[in-house]
């Protein structure tokens, strides 16, 4: 009958006494630098820090998704500077407003690279060599392993080793047979997955610092029937890679045709957003054909690299612009940026540069479906059932040519006089005549802009593919055991040792049990085969 026995063990799994004698203290020696050197970039590259740099990086990018950033939102650090003025400075000199580049959080990329290279190359090369070793000589005593088992065979000992051979090489462990013992080992995939895992966590970083070198982004508001290039000087916006100069930008056009929004009407979550959808048409290169896309939210349009988004929309009222002399100086959309007001409640200005005598100026809000409340004008619904705007005129110098760059969505006042007491409502087809007969406003309809992100990001898809390569390796190491099983034959009796050198989630006793079992069944077929042929 096969016996199981399970002595004392270490914490690595091994036989408690083989452990003692490894464990004991090397003697005291003076240490150099040479030594702490060694010592530091063994305590870089340990698993340990590797882990707390990694969660020391997730850490810092928490303020670069909280915070305004200065290549992101230049306009939204500004207003957070005006709303906490005594806090922004010293969030300034942490750097958390712009936090990807900032040098500490360079700090901590380039020692989670550097760590992750110190433990990676050595054990490529470890397991290369591990690879191609033999499994270690079998223990003299194999019932001091933690499992072991033993029983009798009537096979000489050489028939019985290759009926083990053939039953451990049929469950896909690598064999070393010397003499009269069999050791055989299974689970080399584990340390494969593991060292895949590191290996695509590198890759990762290696991803991002692609995109940061030689990806791009910008954004540009587009009213509805405008077109716009991807060249620098026709975006809004332009944040370039460290390695990107922004001459060889992919040359497409892209045109507006129609911008569609839906809004849940009723319920809870009435005014809520239901569907957004940017008809645009666009060209690929100058003079190549036109083709037609529907850009959503999480549905953007590539072209040619770079993957256009749809991450925001506003209304621009139609306006025009009559001076003294009765001559039209402004007949165009104009957008008007959505504020923290709900159910976009929005401002703008007008500028009519070219009205004579004296240029004239118009801060105003637009109210999408406009309600009187207290005295107060307030939207109850984003989408324009009842458009509304309330205009302030000014008359004077507007300071474009005062050499100091202006704001299109910002008036200066300083070297003008406002010309109306109080802010003048207007409906559309409605016009608003100027006192002293400087001229007139009409507000003609109201339009839509949407707010178009471009980006292109060379490390994308290879970050895309080292993450599902991370997971793979992750599930590799956590469901691959590394385990050893050892057979010797001493005269008629068989003995059977295992050892499993990472066994947390168990099981393994399990598998030696059945593993023994079968060994044992096999040697019993063949000693009764042999007992036939004999008779």
């Amino acid at each position: 009958m096969t016996e199981l026995r399970t002595p004392p063990v270490d914490q690595d799994g091994f036989p408690a006494e083989a452990a003692s004698e490894q464990s004991r203290p090397a003697p005291a020696t003076a240490h150099g630098a040479g030594d702490w050197l060694r010592w530091a970039w063994r305590q870089l590259t340990s698993m340990r820090i590797a882990l707390i740099l990694l969660f020391l990086l997730a850490l810092g990018s928490i303020p670069g998704s909280m915070l305004p950033q200065e290549g992101v939102d230049p306009g939204g650090v500004a207003q957070y500077y005006k709303s906490h003025p005594s806090l922004a400075p010293f969030l300034n000199h942490l750097g958390l407003f712009n936090v990807f580049a900032a040098p500490w959080f360079a700090a901590i990329y380039l020692l989670l690279f550097t760590s992750l290279v110190g433990c990676v190359v050595p054990r490529t090369f470890r397991l290369a060599g591990s690879a191609r070793a033999r499994p270690p000589r079998a223990p003299r005593h194999l019932n001091k392993l933690p499992q072991s088992a033993e029983y009798s065979t009537a096979l000489a000992p050489e028939p019985a080793l290759e009926v083990a051979s053939r039953v451990l090489a049929g469950h896909g462990f690598r064999l070393r047979q010397e003499g009269d013992w069999i050791s055989s080992e299974k689970g080399y995939l584990r340390e494969a997955g593991n060292l895949l895992f590191h290996l695509a966590l590198l890759g990762v970083l290696i991803s991002v610092a692609l995109g940061g070198l030689f990806g791009y982004k910008a954004d540009r508001l587009l009213v509805e029937k405008g077109t716009f290039a991807n060249t620098t000087s026709d975006l809004d916006v332009f944040r370039p890679g460290r390695l990107v100069t922004g001459t060889g930008l992919p040359p497409f056009t892209i045109t507006l045709d129609k911008f569609n929004a839906s809004y849940i009407s009723s319920g809870p979550q009435q005014g809520q957003p239901a569907a957004f959808d940017a008809h645009v048409t666009y060209t690929a290169h100058p003079g190549g054909p036109s083709r037609t896309f529907d850009i959503q939210v999480n549905h953007p349009l590539n072209i040619d690299g770079a993957n256009v988004y749809l991450i925001g929309h506003g209304y621009a009222p139609v306006f025009r612009v009559t001076d003294a002399r009765g001559h039209v100086v402004y007949d165009q959309a104009t957008a008007f940026l959505n504020g923290s007001a709900a159910n976009l409640l929005s401002q703008g200005v007008i500028k009519a540069t070219d009205a004579q005598p004296e240029q004239l100026g118009f801060s105003g809000v637009f109210v999408p479906t406009a309600i009187d409340v207290s005295g107060t004008l307030a939207s109850i619904f984003p989408a324009p059932d009842r458009p509304m705007v309330s205009l302030i005129a000014y008359v004077g110098d507007l300071g474009m040519n005062s050499g100091i760059s202006q704001s299109i969505y910002q008036l200066d006042t300083t070297r003008m006089h406002q010309l109306t007491a109080s802010p003048q409502l207007l409906q559309p087809g409605q016009t608003l005549h100027l006192p002293g007969g400087r001229g007139s406003i009409t507000f003609v309809g109201v339009q839509q802009w949407a707010s178009l992100a471009i980006t292109h990001d060379p490390g994308q898809v290879p970050a895309l593919i080292c993450g599902m390569a991370a997971l793979a390796g992750l599930l590799l190491s956590f469901l691959v055991r590394r385990r050893r099983v050892f057979v010797r034959v001493r005269g008629s009796v068989v003995q059977v040792g295992g050892l499993a050198r990472t066994d947390a989630s168990g099981g393994f006793e399990a598998e030696f049990a059945s593993l023994a079992a079968e060994l044992k069944s096999a040697h019993q077929r063949e000693s009764s085969q042999q007992d036939t042929e004999t008779e």
